[in-house]
């Protein structure tokens, strides 16, 4: 099972990262009094002296005595707020592919130009982040305790003594339009162009894909569509309970198979996990596919169980990003490309 199966897992306890790192100079150069600089957009606000502060979705407030420049988030997070001007110093989680390229979940940013705290599940370097001088951390959540996301568990105390607020988004049971809404303040409240013209066409883009896709479901009601995760040896079918971009599609009437092990337990259930000989367990005419290079892809999978299947002999496969970047430009196309699917779908279950 790869190691960021989320939102498909419980979230913590896919990995244990050994070896606890030392804070030593590191910590130190937090308070060496050099200038702290951040690569940001025109008209952002970052380092402007006064208060500044944000109320997060655990109901903590992030304080400090100006609008933070040296920006550290979780890779998604910061790809959001790169779409709105506000650039992150450093980051974590998957940012690059072996090949050195941009990962699907970097969006737009030069993945060149920031510093990478740690690529996969259960890196984070603490030396680095200590380096930086942070002035505010920031992650997604997907759960209701307040956990954020990538965040080692075994090194998360020491994170948080390098002193830095932080910031939780909640991406947790709840439909998108929400964290988007939340993720476009904590950009505002960052110094980001929230009412740029490009911002404006990027949610009229969303607000008219919306309306496409809840026209396109009413249209063809009894098309059936099953959300999936490929692994080297399971397949991953995700109810629509929990994840912020299926409970938005369903809620604007999209038809998905629900599986039952995913919805028994609330804290849990995420996924039902399934052997590739059983894969056709559920009937469907639409496949959403992982992106995220941690599943793999359906052009790499061989076993003949999934070719069989009606809807990728149909071609009726398409990719599904677990973990949306929140901005309004990144998710518009999702709902587009359903929509399209949905309108070009033959009844193939």
């Amino acid at each position: 099972m790869p190691k960021s199966r989320a939102p498909h897992l419980s979230r913590r306890g896919v990995l244990a990262a050994g070896g606890a790192l030392g804070l030593g100079a590191a910590l130190a150069a937090c308070g060496d009094g050099e200038a702290k600089s951040g690569e940001l957009g025109s008209g952002t606000a970052a380092g402007k002296p006064g208060p500044w502060s944000f109320k997060d979705d655990r109901g903590r407030t992030a304080e400090a005595g100006e609008v933070p420049a040296n920006i550290v988030a979780f890779v998604g997070v910061a790809a959001a707020l790169h779409d709105y001007g506000v650039r992150s110093k450093g980051v974590f989680g998957p940012t690059t592919t072996k090949d050195g390229k941009a990962d699907v979940q970097a969006g737009d940013m030069d993945v060149s130009k920031v510093t990478v705290l740690g690529n996969e599940w259960g890196q984070f370097n603490i030396e680095k982040y200590a380096a930086l001088a942070p002035d505010v951390l920031v992650s997604t959540m997907f759960d209701d305790a307040g956990t954020l996301w990538y965040l080692p568990e075994e090194s998360r105390k020491k994170i948080l003594a390098v002193g830095a607020p932080t910031v939780g988004i909640s991406v947790y049971d709840r439909q998108l339009t929400g964290p988007l809404q939340r993720m476009l303040a904590l950009a505002k409240s960052l110094g980001g162009d929230v009412t740029s013209a490009k911002v404006a066409r990027a949610r009229k883009r969303f607000e008219d894909a919306a309306a496409r896709l809840r026209a396109a479901a009413r249209s063809k009601p009894g098309i059936k569509v099953m959300a999936g995760s490929a692994a080297q040896d399971l397949f991953y079918v995700s109810g629509t309970d929990l994840s912020v971009d299926l409970e938005y599609f369903k809620a604007l009437g999209v038809n998905f198979v629900e599986p039952p092990e995913a919805a028994k337990a609330k804290g849990g259930g995420w996924y039902e996990s399934l052997s590739w000989e059983n894969v056709d367990k559920y009937a469907a005419d639409i496949i959403m596919m992982d992106n995220r290079t941690s599943a793999i892809q359906p052009s790499a999978i061989t076993q003949a169980t999934w070719k069989k299947l009606p809807a990728v002999k149909a071609g009726q496969v398409i990719a599904r990003d677990p973990e949306p970047i929140l901005s309004y430009d990144k998710c518009a196309p999702l709902l587009e490309e359903l929509a399209k699917a949905i309108e070009s779908a033959k009844k193939v279950s």
